[in-house]
């Protein structure tokens, strides 16, 4: 195992985040103000699609971090019958979930249910599909709905923050499954969706749309909250936000049987929210 890949198991992870956290919320501006000018120079971060291009319109660099783009920023791909990707990225992997397992990358497979932190959970995707989208720094980091659905519940899955650079999910087993993350389970009309959001070391938090901060505090056991009996019912709209990374990960979308990943789509490919990647049939 190479130095760099031991160093995430050596770091203290949950201290480090939580000192970025703490760093990245000041509102100082002799220091927000320059970070966040070196941050859109060194990661080459367009401003022209922010809703703000104005550096100083953000109290500090997190607000810049998950910033809002323009209303016309993105579009939705019009076919009511496929699904959206869920962030801006580049494609991790994707395909069926064979025998309840994932790809997470060349010579490394994940069960579905240990992801999910349920196993009847996971029973309602098999042999369906999935995909995984990393988010690099200089992404919108808003997840965004890939279909319209009612939110069942959620699950706060306690574990690791590995980095989830490319580096580490080629060479740390099981890494999406052994990351903290929040699973949240959809009803579409098109059947049962999950969407995972992955923790990653500096993560500061995982937030919601409907709940606001949900990570951290980290879990130290698997918390699950019932929505179905709220009212009103939550229910968010196809490429509707869903949800936000205070600092980037990874988010994962499974599908059930009867949907189709589309052709052409591969590892490595740059991907934006409400653009189609499975359809129907």
């Amino acid at each position: 195992m190479s130095l760099q890949l031991r160093l995430q198991y050596w770091i203290p992870q949950r201290a480090m985040s939580a000192a970025v956290r703490w760093l990245m919320t000041r509102t100082w501006r002799p220091f927000k103000r320059p970070f966040t000018a070196w941050f859109v120079r060194t990661y080459q971060v367009d401003l022209s699609e922010a809703d703000h291009a104005n550096l100083d319109d953000y109290p500090h660099f997190n607000a810049f971090f998950t910033r809002a783009l323009k209303a016309d920023a993105r579009q939705p791909d019009a076919d009511p019958d496929t699904a959206l990707m869920p962030a801006d990225g580049r494609i991790s992997q994707l395909g069926p979930i064979v025998d309840g397992q994932l790809l997470q990358a060349k010579d490394h497979r994940y069960s579905a249910a240990a992801l999910l932190g349920d196993a009847e959970l996971a029973a309602r995707f098999t042999a369906g599909v999935f995909i995984t989208v990393y988010l690099s720094p200089r992404d919108y980091h808003r997840i965004h709905m890939p279909l319209a659905g009612q939110l069942i519940d959620t699950r706060h899955v306690p574990g690791k923050l590995f980095s989830v650079a490319p580096f580490t999910v080629e060479g740390i087993p099981n890494l999406f499954a052994r990351n903290e993350r929040l699973v949240c389970q959809f009803a579409s009309e098109r059947g049962p969706l999950a969407v995972v959001m992955v923790g990653a070391v500096n993560v500061s938090g995982i937030e919601t749309v409907w709940g606001g901060i949900e990570v951290s505090p980290y879990a130290t056991e698997l918390t699950r909250r019932d929505y179905r009996t709220a009212k009103p019912p939550i229910e968010l709209a196809r490429f509707a936000e869903m949800g936000r990374f205070n600092m980037g990960s990874t988010a994962i979308v499974l599908l059930p049987t009867g949907w189709t990943i589309d052709a052409g789509l591969a590892p490595g490919d740059p991907v934006r929210v409400g653009q189609r990647f499975a359809a129907r049939g």
